[in-house]
């Protein structure tokens, strides 16, 4: 099992490459950075160039707002520069977002993806050969490479593997029929989203190709420490997050899947409302317990592995999320649950 980490949302270049330098000493396979307020692209070259052996992924970059072909370019750079480590992560993001926030046109995101997907695997292959590989859908047209233009042909460049973030069953279809892999979000990387939700809608996509190669990356929130007072406190702060994120009507098909049908219209007006001391009488130890894997560190790898390694069973290769420590002390005791994950 691969294990990866994240970074905080506002990280900027200089904390990714520490947060980097952390990882790759504790053993992670890889670092997720994300896009929030800073570009993430920028930052993956930054984690790439302050490391010599993980993964780099994007997770996720908003495909919606670029070009196909320009991300296939600082993709196919960036995995030059490193030596094949740059792993290109893709989501769609929110009507609201894509539309305000950026100011681009919305579409239905799944088939707008599947052909973004191919686009960029066109460009790759276009590179690659030194000859264009055209492809044309509804939404994107790729049909112009002049040599001038074309970095290629390279067969030495490792081709960047794409994975996409997904929750939707029509976004998973797209996963397992064009990308290498899956990133789930935090709120659904529960036994019964993964089996029972996810896997369905992979095979569905990929219909006939077989998914044995097919990385799923639950990407778990997790509520752990060295002690019991430790796993105690971080408990109480993540109450109030747990309640923040499941206060979203997108994410309450976990909340329904743990007996909580009721829950997410509750939670909503809690926060609508400012209400944060009603929180340990609606988000109870036995609802954070049920959605997130709750253990000290010495026990934390059990607790994650039981969450994810039925995929396995169903043919899939599952990987895992696991923040740092905000304390870098405990990274030994982090490296040390990486380690027994990795051999599971």
């Amino acid at each position: 099992m691969k294990v990866y980490t994240g970074t905080d949302a506002a990280a900027d270049m200089a904390t990714v490459a520490a947060a980097a330098r952390r990882a790759e000493a504790a053993g992670y396979d890889g670092l997720h950075v994300s896009e929030t307020v800073h570009d993430p692209f920028l930052l993956a070259m930054a984690a790439l160039q302050a490391t010599e052996r993980i993964v780099v992924r994007t997770s996720v970059a908003l495909a919606f707002v670029r070009s196909p072909v320009a991300v296939a370019y600082t993709a196919w750079d960036l995995s030059k520069m490193s030596g094949g480590r740059f792993q290109l992560g893709l989501g769609s993001q929110i009507r609201q977002n894509i539309e305000q926030r950026y100011a681009m046109d919305w579409s239905a995101p799944a088939p707008r993806m599947r052909e973004y997907v191919r686009v960029v695997r066109a460009v790759f292959a276009t590179f690659r050969s030194g000859e264009l590989v055209p492809e044309v859908g509804e939404h994107y047209r790729f049909t112009r490479m002049q040599p001038y233009f074309n970095p290629g042909p390279d067969t030495d460049t490792l081709v960047p593997p794409v994975y996409l973030g997904g929750v939707g069953r029509r976004m998973c279809e797209v996963a397992g029929e064009t990308a290498d892999g899956l990133i789930t979000h935090p709120t659904n990387s529960d036994t019964g989203y993964l089996v029972d939700a996810c896997l369905p809608a992979l095979r569905t996509g990929a219909r006939s190709r077989p998914l044995d190669t097919f990385e799923v990356v639950a990407g778990l929130q997790v509520i752990t420490g060295a002690t019991d007072d430790d796993v105690a406190a971080e408990r109480e702060r993540r109450r109030r997050l747990f309640a923040f994120l499941y206060s979203t009507p997108a994410y309450r098909g976990a909340l329904d899947r743990h007996g909580h049908p009721h829950l997410q219209e509750t939670l909503a007006d809690l926060v609508r409302e400012n209400r944060w001391d009603r929180l340990p009488d609606t988000v109870t130890d036995d609802v954070l317990a049920g959605l997130v894997p709750t253990a000290r560190y010495d026990r934390l790898a059990q607790a994650i592995g039981e969450r994810v390694e039925p995929l396995r069973a169903h043919g899939v290769s599952p990987g895992v999320t696991l923040a740092l420590p905000e304390n870098p002390g405990h990274d030994r005791l982090v490296a040390d649950v990486v380690a027994e994950l990795q051999d599971r």
